[in-house]
């Protein structure tokens, strides 16, 4: 709980429920006893509440473990015909022994494989991904991606000079009807 959460147990809450038990111990009213129930049963019905939803929104925090797999271009951020292509055209994968396979593809045909390897920043919160490819090299591989995280996954954007940011996400490629 934050700062102003402490303010408010320290200052009211404590000195009230001591204030109320104090009088309920002498005066047995069970209304006071009612109270002090209502009060603590909401003070910890909030508490858990809101760490419950603490849980569910908190951002998922990667390790490099984390990022072996297989990765292809995500269709959802920029809908169309050029997101259909370049989901055909380019997935890569990350293998667990920090070796990273960029494809160039026609459909379910790779044209063309770029190699590299990968280490992670441990400095962070989250670990960042860092890619060493092979030269010579593909665009789309030319800077570090930068990793967009939510609560239940994550992205990794690549700043293409050809095609701007190129978001992909983990999961495998397929052929679809939208191909």
């Amino acid at each position: 709980m934050g700062f102003g959460f402490n303010l408010l147990f320290v200052f009211i809450l404590l000195p009230i429920t001591a204030i109320l038990l104090i009088a309920w111990l002498f005066t047995k009213q069970k209304m006071l006893g009612i109270i002090l129930k209502v009060v603590w049963g909401c003070i910890l019905g909030v508490a858990i509440i809101s760490g419950v939803i603490q849980k569910l929104t908190a951002k998922t925090i990667l390790e490099k473990k984390d990022f072996y797999g297989q990765y292809i271009v995500d269709r959802n951020y920029f809908p169309g015909k050029q997101a259909d292509w370049q989901y055909n055209h380019f997935r890569f994968e990350i293998k667990d022994n920090d070796s990273i396979y960029f494809y160039v593809t026609q459909n379910e045909r790779i044209v063309k494989s770029f190699y590299g390897t990968i280490t992670t920043l441990t400095s962070y919160s989250s670990d960042r991904i860092i890619i060493r490819m092979q030269q010579p090299s593909h665009h789309i591989l030319a800077t570090n991606p930068t990793v967009y995280r939510s609560a239940w996954r994550f992205c990794l954007v690549f700043d293409s000079k050809k095609y701007g940011n190129m978001f992909f996400h983990k999961t495998k490629w397929k052929h679809t009807a939208k191909n």
